[in-house]
């Protein structure tokens, strides 16, 4: 029966990572766990959105000591996978922290080869080294043959609002963007007015498209407030299942249910649950 490697609580990063991927090399071979050696790349794609999500949420929370313990899971899912592409023969976890060190390396000219030519002296804040990567990036696009253009490489699997946010963002590095703020805001007001037609006498097919072109344009427009919309739909899904909640109880101490309150009642109640908020 094979034993799961142990430490002490002071040992270095590079061994608890070691003692991490014997442990799965063990519950993945023959006399290891039925559940672990079933599991494929494919099979692991939820598991690795579901720890990455409860990571943001400990983020969201303030709470750090789940966070330590959800990014804990999140780097086991790595490890998880690493070992399955090792075991195919595709690479090993050795190979991916190289990749990623010499990336965090060949991406930071401004660090690690302040020296060596004159934009990389020149970056000096944080939009610089914004600017900086998207040019290396393209840089190695080009170098590797990618002619799929400016847009590859932002995975489609990302949440709408993000991929959203990025393709508006790596569109803006070629000058492919609004002017300013106030220019989205004008096509925010003439999609929704697009919007309202399309409603009026369009297609289902013709709404969703109209709305979706309406969505990307608020995109673009958290964009140019510096506002990145994940996190601000997060936050008004957080205040308003909070207020929710708040309306919920008020009502449930009155021995009432939301279904047996009107429209203009529960109007009445949600205003004083957003006036209590103020007053706090």
């Amino acid at each position: 029966m094979p034993h799961a490697p142990t430490l002490t609580p002071s040992a270095s990063v590079g061994d608890q990572l070691e003692r991490l991927v014997e442990i799965m090399r063990i519950l993945r071979s023959p006399d290891g766990c039925p559940w672990d050696r079933e599991q494929t790349v494919a099979s692991l794609r939820p598991f690795v959105l579901e720890e990455a999500y409860e990571v943001v949420d400990a983020i969201d929370n303030g709470n750090v000591q789940a966070l330590r313990d959800e990014l804990g899971d999140f780097l086991l899912e790595a490890v998880f996978l690493a070992q399955i592409c090792a075991e195919e023969g595709s690479f090993s976890l050795s190979d991916s922290l190289q990749a990623i060190s010499e990336k965090l390396i060949r991406r930071h000219p401004h660090v690690f080869e302040k020296d060596s030519a004159p934009e990389n002296k020149n970056v000096k804040t944080p939009e610089d080294v914004k600017r900086r990567w998207e040019e290396i990036k393209a840089e190695e696009r080009l170098a590797e043959g990618d002619a799929t253009g400016l847009l590859a490489g932002i995975p489609t699997a990302l949440p709408g609002l993000l991929r959203a946010y990025r393709m508006g963002k790596r569109a803006a590095t070629v000058g492919f963007d609004w002017v300013d703020g106030g220019a989205v805001t004008d096509k925010v007001h003439e999609e929704l007015t697009e919007l309202k037609e399309a409603v009026e006498g369009g297609t289902p097919e013709d709404v969703e498209e109209e709305l979706g072109d309406l969505l990307f344009t608020v995109v673009n427009l958290a964009r140019h407030l510096g506002v990145e919309p994940e996190s601000a739909i997060r936050g008004a899904n957080q205040k308003f299942a909070k207020r929710f909640h708040e309306l919920e109880r008020q009502l449930a101490a009155s021995n009432r249910a939301i279904a047996d309150a009107s429209a203009d009642e529960l109007e009445r109640a949600w205003r004083e649950v957003k006036a209590s908020e103020t007053e706090q």
